[in-house]
């Protein structure tokens, strides 16, 4: 193994990660044309075991969806969900009466805090073709200092996160979509402002990298000891990375403190990078609760079970947004953010 890899590991579901995030999985799904409630055809639905569907049959799942695909409503205590929307439509609601919709290259940040119920459901839009949906759902924790904060999301428009288009001595293009964090001088969006990745010193960065067939990039090193960083080598077919050859569907941890030279040797190649400065506290997790001992996990269920995080105001478990609104955002204090298209 060279200097800077530490290890490689194929792809499972869901993704290894390391402290400060949580889990990380990607969902790909050729989901067929919709019918007129926004979900899946009846005959297509057939031989699935419906509410708890996670393996891939022509092309698509539906995990905990009955009729239209996605998380139907769930709660969440300790810790930050960051959703990158790369194709496809993401609809949004949650216990606070905020909701929204969102599109390709748009990115969701909640900060579940103290509890929240939430759901993220994949209308089927188009009726006269597929629906594609390609996201990652990542698990950023908090620290116990901001496991109560109070809940809220903040949308990351496509419009405004840093796009760092890069060409190398050959004239081979790399392009990073900096969702978190800071690279070669560009400073992504704001997170949430509780978030373990608000603060500069912990250099927490997260990307998404498009590198053209031939093309070399340096990733440049972290600043701090401690730092963790992985790469995920979702699509194409072979990289060199730091001069080890790896080919797609692997997990690469490498060393942070240095500068990692990534080469692709194949086609089009598709990384995603997670790197941060770990929390370094006790983690106890149960189901979607993350929080830093037994009790507090006790409590959590007792707090839900007594208060439902707020309820739920919508009228479905599956709630779904109109079929001609486009991408917005409610918050729970009534702020409304609209964008134009890619829905």
């Amino acid at each position: 193994m060279t200097a800077s890899i530490i290890n490689i590991h194929p792809l499972g579901f869901p993704w290894k990660t390391q402290d400060p995030f949580l889990f990380c999985a990607h969902h790909r799904d050729l989901y067929p044309a919709g019918d007129q409630y926004l979900g899946i055809p009846e005959v297509q639905k057939a031989g699935r075991t419906i509410g708890q569907d996670f393996v891939i049959k022509d092309g698509f799942r539906m995990y905990h969806g009955s009729h239209v695909p996605g998380f139907p409503y769930h709660p969440h205590r300790g810790f930050e969900t960051i959703t990158i929307n790369k194709e496809g439509i993401v609809d949004h609601s949650d216990s606070l009466g905020g909701a929204g919709r969102f599109g390709a290259g748009d990115v969701q940040w909640m900060t579940a805090g103290k509890g929240i119920l939430h759901s993220e459901m994949f209308p089927m839009l188009k009726n006269d073709q597929e629906n594609t949906l390609e996201i990652f759902q990542i698990w950023l924790n908090l620290p116990k200092v901001s496991k109560m904060v109070p809940p809220h999301f903040k949308m990351l428009w496509s419009e405004e996160v840093p796009v760092i288009h890069h060409k190398d001595q050959n004239g081979f293009a790399t392009e990073v979509d900096l969702i978190a964090g800071t690279l070669n001088g560009h400073h992504s969006l704001k997170p949430t402002p509780d978030s373990w990745a608000a603060n500069p010193e912990n250099e927490v960065l997260v990307a998404t990298i498009k590198m053209e067939a031939g093309a070399t990039y340096i990733l440049p090193k972290a600043q701090g000891s401690e730092v963790k960083r992985n790469l995920y080598f979702y699509r194409g077919t072979q990289l060199e990375i730091a001069g080890k050859p790896v080919s797609e569907h692997h997990s690469i941890e490498v060393l942070a403190l240095h500068d990692l030279k990534i080469q692709n040797t194949g086609r089009e190649a598709f990384l995603l990078i997670l790197q941060g400065r770990p929390i370094h506290e006790p983690v106890v997790q149960h189901g979607p609760f993350v929080m830093n001992t037994e009790m507090e996990i006790r409590e959590a269920f007792t707090d839900y079970q007594q208060t439902q995080f707020g309820g739920w105001p919508w009228p479905q478990q599956e709630q779904v947004h109109e079929p001609n609104k486009g991408r917005f955002a409610l918050h729970s204090g009534g702020r409304l953010e609209t964008k134009e298209g890619k829905s």
